[in-house]
């Protein structure tokens, strides 16, 4: 999702508290064109072959969060109107949806249907995470798209066009979605703020915009939680409370004891840190990967220390101890500390 809508999308509402509470995910959704301002090549673009009838086969990837769904949505309403949507759109989840009979059925049996009234665009299928679809699925997919391409086109989303064949993609016109900017973030969440009557100081949207790395479901996400958390009063700190996630300067204080103190002080400090604060050692390991990118460490020293942490992050990932893991953060740093030590003494003869 790029953009939002001052218009409340029909979703299903959660009561908390006796009170029903709507996802600003899709209470904001964009629901027609004009309200996307992210990508506009691309969306001048579709919107090219929407008015001319010439809408090729798409296929949109790129990271969670930047409009790929949003866009396409929209552009089906555009086309067909809201009467016509429903008959002549399918949309299917892929990754719920992927296998070679959802391809043989649902999705042939709808794109190989005629049109009862004469329509000057052909039917529509969505995709969604069709990254997620079986090998079997897309390879039968592929001769559904050739059979039936006067009828109907498709729409592929997903996240790593690499996991989609060939074969598909050679079939479709690609448009990659980058994440948004830190200004589009920003812009779309005073909107909201304003709409949503949440006092928001600026060091919170910057805190947004940082944490929700240009994934605008991401951002909408963590921002009605902190508003619910804190009584609609988003400010820095109540952000990174909400998410978990570590402070900047926890980070930096960290990073300076691992430099500086021995062994057995860094490995307190850090268990400390994970302990007293919630502070997951995953997420201490960005900070300190970030830090460690920022920071002017000899090139020596940071090439040795990187491989490492990546080695770590994998084990972490595969579930191995968090105690264990952070004397390995721990002996890494120091490995580095002696590495640039003996740096410092080779130059200084």
């Amino acid at each position: 999702m790029a953009d939002v809508e001052m218009e409340p999308a029909a979703a299903a509402a959660v009561t908390i508290g006796g009170l029903e509470v709507l996802p600003w995910v899709e209470k904001y959704r964009p629901k027609s064109l004009e309200y996307l301002v992210a990508h506009k090549d691309i969306i001048n673009t579709i919107e090219r072959f929407i008015e001319t009838g010439t809408l090729p086969h798409l296929l949109l990837h790129g990271p969670p969060g930047t409009g790929k769904t949003s866009t396409i949505m929209a552009c089906a309403k555009k086309m067909y109107g809201q009467s016509k949507y429903s008959s002549l759109c399918l949309e299917l989840n892929a990754s719920d949806e992927r296998g070679i009979g959802v391809v043989r059925e649902q999705i042939k049996g709808f794109a190989s249907a005629r049109q009862l009234f004469e329509s000057k665009h052909p039917k529509l299928i969505i995709l969604d995470e069709a990254d997620h679809m079986t090998s079997a699925a897309q390879f039968a997919l592929r001769r559904v798209i050739e059979t039936y391409h006067k009828n109907a086109r498709f729409c592929l989303i997903g996240n790593y066009a690499n996991k989609i064949i060939p074969a598909l993609q050679s079939r479709c016109t690609r448009f990659r979605f980058v994440p948004l900017n830190k200004d589009q973030v920003i812009g779309r969440v005073r909107e909201i703020c304003v709409e949503e009557k949440v006092t928001i100081t600026d060091d919170g949207l910057a805190a947004l915009a940082v944490l929700g790395r240009g994934d605008m479901r991401r951002v909408l996400n963590i921002l009605q939680a902190t508003a619910l958390a804190f009584e609609n009063d988003v400010t820095r700190n109540s952000v990174y409370l909400t998410t978990g996630q570590p402070l900047p300067e926890d980070i930096d204080s960290i990073y300076s004891t691992l430099l500086n103190q021995n062994f057995q002080a860094s490995i307190n400090y850090v268990e400390m840190m994970r302990n007293e604060k919630g502070y997951s050692l995953p997420d201490i390991l960005t900070g300190l990967f970030e830090v460690s990118i920022e920071a002017q460490l000899p090139k020596e020293a940071r090439q040795r220390l990187m491989p490492i942490l990546a080695d770590i992050e994998h084990r972490l990932s595969k579930g191995a101890s968090e105690r264990v893991q952070s004397g390995a953060v721990v002996a890494a740093f120091v490995a580095a500390r002696e590495n640039m030590a003996a740096l410092a003494k080779q130059k200084g003869r």
